[in-house]
């Protein structure tokens, strides 16, 4: 009987997981099934790019695993049972269980509201595809109308900035205005402050900065001190947030639902469940959380296949590289900002800034998008050296192809 692999989410991480399993394992003992709640793939760090209205690809994920091996299911997961090993499903169908030996988790994340009153019924946000594609509907309206729409967006992390001068470049009869809590750009070296600082003087965005939003309405926000600020689309970029499903299934979380993982990607509480990407808690090679981003997807996926594929065949499982870098942000097509870290996660103070920056940013899109569409990194088909006997568990399994 073949080793049952269900890898939930097919984002950067998850994407990135079944390639690598399916091209180091072999057919003959291993049967990979990819579920996705969506047919294509979705190009998370572009969506601000989509919402303000440039052309994004996405890529149809029956052609990206075709040749593969890797089975798709477009449904979306409903809920986890790691002491039965299934998953359960909701699709045009209706609902179904799949089971599984061994589970990659692979979710992601969505829009965090941290339970400020009005952002689920007046707010957009650029987390998904379709509520990228929301914003973009209104902005279109705003744009129609041509008085010059007041577009809000809260939060000044990388998905805030990025939102805010891709938004104001890429429609400039449209007047946009970015909240932060604090300094805008604290995260960053004084040098890359300054340059932030230029480029939304240089766009125009109008920057609120030591403010609070209390309360999400209709046509306005409302601030801790007591202001109200005008807003025709109020975009939400204010932090992240995950699904309860492993929570309620049972996995070890963390208070925010985050699955607790080991050096390996591995569930603490449940060792046939991997953990990948946003829904991951794992501890960086700094000792400290690995954060919600791209880059963390990538480590904790090449870390989850390593050791996934070394248990499977009886080999030893690798520690690969766990951590954080630095932070790519585009500012608008022509600039940019690359901030390099140190192992505490502190800014250090040299960076890179302007046309530079845009292009290794648009490197790293370009890369990420081929990636993924190159599941198996461009092989034909995976080796098909076959195993000495079908797989038992991961932890008792014969050895497959490398």
């Amino acid at each position: 009987m073949k080793h049952r692999i269900v890898v939930l989410g097919a984002g950067y991480a998850g994407s990135y997981v079944a390639g690598t399993l399916a091209r180091r394992l072999s057919p003959a003992g291993t049967e990979i099934t990819v579920v996705n709640a969506e047919p294509d793939f979705v190009q998370r760090l572009r969506l601000h790019q989509l919402a303000a209205g440039r052309k994004i690809e996405a890529p149809q994920l029956a052609h990206v695993f075709a040749g593969t091996g890797v089975r798709l299911r477009v449904a979306r997961v409903t809920a986890v049972d790691p002491e039965r090993r299934v998953v359960a499903l909701a699709d045009a169908d209706g609902g179904c269980e799949l089971g599984y030996d061994t589970l990659v988790y692979a979710l992601g994340s969505h829009r965090a509201d941290h339970g400020i009153p009005g952002v689920a019924e007046h707010a957009f946000d650029v987390a998904g595809r379709p509520s990228a594609l929301r914003l973009r509907e209104r902005l279109d309206s705003l744009s129609r109308q041509g008085a010059g729409g007041h577009v809000l967006v809260v939060g000044d992390g990388l998905t805030g900035i990025e939102t805010a001068t891709e938004i104001t470049e890429s429609r400039p009869g449209l007047s946009v205005a970015l909240v932060a809590r604090g300094e805008l750009g604290a995260q960053l070296s004084a040098g890359a402050r300054s340059h932030l600082r230029h480029a939304c003087d240089r766009l125009g965005i109008t920057v609120w900065e030591h403010t609070e939003v209390e309360a999400v309405e209709a046509a306005r926000v409302l601030c801790a001190d007591g202001s109200a600020l005008a807003s025709d689309a109020t975009v939400w970029t204010a932090g992240f947030a995950v699904s309860r499903i492993a929570a309620v299934g049972g996995l070890e979380v963390t208070e925010n639902g985050r699955i607790v993982v080991d050096r390996t990607m591995r569930s603490l509480s449940h060792p046939n469940v991997y953990a990948v990407g946003d829904g991951a808690y794992a501890i960086g090679d700094n000792g400290r959380s690995l954060p919600m981003s791209c880059a963390s997807a990538g480590c904790t996926g090449m870390q989850a296949a390593a050791a996934i594929v070394g248990r499977l065949t009886g080999r030893k499982v690798p520690n690969t590289k766990l951590e954080y870098l630095g932070n790519h942000i585009s500012l608008g097509r022509r600039d940019g900002i690359l901030q390099m870290v140190d192992s505490e996660g502190r800014a250090k103070p040299k960076y890179v800034g302007g046309r530079k920056a845009a292009q290794i940013k648009a490197a790293i899109l370009k890369m990420s998008l081929w990636t993924t569409s190159h599941p198996t990194f461009g092989l034909p088909k995976r080796k098909h050296r076959l195993a000495a006997a079908p797989h038992a568990s991961a932890d008792q399994a014969p050895r497959a192809a490398a």
